[in-house]
């Protein structure tokens, strides 16, 4: 067993911890051809990569999970999702941004092997034979499909939105793993999801007086209000200006506006709470 770990160490140099500049991340589908590429379900959950020493998060920050959850993990780095089942982020979310949460069923959902040598396939292959020599380990593969046609892609996001699912993840599987933003990861999602700043609080009218009626948020698209979506607890404790929120949107407006602009969360990527 030792020669097999030693082994394996030598083929993988262990990353240093990995802030959102050193990921791959996606663009958006735009009906790109994406024949021959590898589909899967896009996993509403925390974003942590395994450096071969230590779990962190999107930002850097390293979590905290339970004693033992850590041994079986492989000594080179995997990319992935920490992830429990659909609908269930803001519990996930909490239970891994805590130095005790609760991570039963929490496992991490692989798409990658950033250092392993070839193409997709054989970097997850790579990960698939550790897992069969340590199925304790809480790690699964997300299952990768290849794609015959933009059609089948398509079909395949309304199979996934019909379970409650989120998107699809669309990987060109002869790239290698890159940081930063990718040609060839692509997110394909009836609804899209983007990231503005809190610049103000309109105050309710009606049923919500006294309480917020809407966000004002900017970004790259300009300034525009967000009503939608704000339950009745974020309208009593709205989300700091200068905090960065998540919203969902349906395109935009002849303005250039998001359009349908719905509130999601709060972008909470934060270090570990005690």
């Amino acid at each position: 067993m030792k020669s097999i770990i030693l082994s394996c160490a030598l083929l993988f140099t262990p990353a240093l911890p990995a802030a959102a500049s050193g990921l791959l991340l996606a663009k958006e589908y735009r009906a790109q051809n994406i024949s021959g590429w590898a589909m899967s379900e896009k996993l509403d959950g925390v974003r942590a990569y395994w450096n071969g020493r230590q779990l962190v998060s999107r930002q850097g920050y390293p979590f905290t999970p339970p004693a033992g959850y850590l041994d079986h993990f492989p000594p080179y780095p995997v990319d992935g999702e920490l992830f429990s089942r659909r609908g269930q982020f803001e519990q996930i979310s909490a239970a891994v941004r805590t130095t005790s949460g609760n991570w039963q069923n929490i496992k991490l959902h692989v798409f990658d092997v950033p250092q392993a040598p070839g193409n997709l396939y054989q970097r997850l292959a790579v990960l698939e034979k550790w897992l069969r020599r340590h199925p304790q380990a809480p790690i699964e593969i997300i299952k990768q499909i290849p794609v015959k046609d933009n059609a089948h892609a398509q079909a395949f996001l309304k199979q996934i939105e019909a379970k409650g699912g989120e998107g699809v993840m669309l990987r060109h599987p002869e790239m290698p793993y890159r940081s930063g933003r990718s040609d060839y990861l692509l997110k394909l999602k009836s609804l899209h999801d983007a990231e503005c700043t809190v610049t103000r609080h309109y105050e309710g009218k009606g049923k919500y007086a006294g309480k917020l009626g809407a966000l004002g948020c900017k970004n790259q698209h300009g300034e525009f209000k967000i009503g939608s979506g704000l339950k009745d607890s974020d309208r009593a404790d709205p989300p700091a200006v200068g905090s960065t929120i998540t919203y969902r949107h349906r395109g935009f407006t002849q303005k250039g506006t998001p359009r349908f602009a719905t509130f999601l969360r709060v972008r909470n990527d934060l270090p570990p709470k005690p």
